[in-house]
């Protein structure tokens, strides 16, 4: 694992709440890794919904790395640098670009179902909307792509493996634009990390259904260079109830622990205490 060298990785933070521990350990874990394999590091906010995105998150991802002393090589240095030139919103034209190529694939359908019918049905009903052959022009649809033929679909991990996993019925014809025409979360990330050239990506254990989503989209597309990508899912933090962190200002918030006097070395032992097996022998 040691010998493997990477060209460029990425933070992808997304700017829908206050970061917390979990965050700080995966961006240590990314920067670290980074040093240990000699490779530049990317920041990418993913601030594609908007309807989420809150200027006080985008500061705080700043501030949180700062006071985490994570550099990084490409990408914006300060919010409004962020907003000027590197918001997602600001690469539409690369997104649509990738939908209509999936398009020309034929594997793309309309999709009209509410929210409502989704959860009466127990999920989504993929045969009874591919019969219906709406126009994908139709206002107001989601656009899912056929996955019936993804098979086994394999992904290469930092320990020098191959690791086969398979789309499960969850996550079977996932959605590629939403109802308001906007690119989904998968499109939106291939599309990045192709045009960002980043090869080794460092994600949670609840993003391996995005990396086989994205690996059969790529497959697809015929993207080696995705393909080709080094993935690290690493263990998550959890509360003291065995949960999932997430987003807040409660007391696992980054700021909430810097304006409650925590400094860096506080924070770094937090991280330890309930740092998941994958920890690689970084700390």
């Amino acid at each position: 694992m040691q010998d493997q060298s990477f060209a460029k990785t990425r933070l992808a933070p997304t700017p829908s709440g206050y970061l917390h521990l979990g965050n700080a350990y995966s961006f240590l874990l990314t920067a670290a890794l980074a040093k240990r394999h000699g490779s530049k590091i990317l920041l990418r906010i993913d601030d594609i919904d908007r309807g989420r995105t809150r200027d006080a998150y985008v500061t705080d991802i700043f501030d949180s790395l700062a006071f985490l002393q994570v550099e990084w090589d490409e990408g914006p240095k300060t919010a409004a640098d962020f907003h000027q030139h590197f918001s997602q919103h600001l690469r539409m034209p690369l997104y649509k670009t990738l939908l209509q190529r999936l398009v020309a694939t034929g594997k793309i359908y309309a999709c009209a179902c509410s929210r409502k019918q989704l959860t009466e049905q127990g999920g989504h009903d993929a045969a009874n909307c591919r019969a219906r052959k709406l126009s994908l022009d139709t206002p107001n649809v989601a656009w899912r792509i056929d996955t019936d033929d993804a098979g086994p679909i394999s992904v290469r991990t930092l320990d020098g493996t191959t690791r086969i996993g398979h789309l499960e019925a969850g996550t079977s014809d996932f959605i590629i634009r939403k109802r308001d025409g906007g690119p989904a979360y998968q499109i939106a990330s291939l599309a990045d990390d192709l045009f960002f050239g980043v090869d080794l990506i460092v994600r949670g254990d609840d993003l391996w259904t995005s990396t086989l989503s994205q690996l059969f989209l790529a497959r697809l597309l015929g993207e080696q260079g995705f393909l080709d990508a080094t993935f690290h899912h690493h263990g998550l933090l959890t509360d003291t109830e065995n949960r999932k962190l997430s987003k807040s200002e409660g007391a696992t918030s980054l700021r909430f622990l810097r304006t409650n006097g925590l400094d860096y070395e506080g924070i770094f032992e937090l991280t330890k205490k309930g740092l998941p097996k994958d920890s690689l022998g970084l700390y």
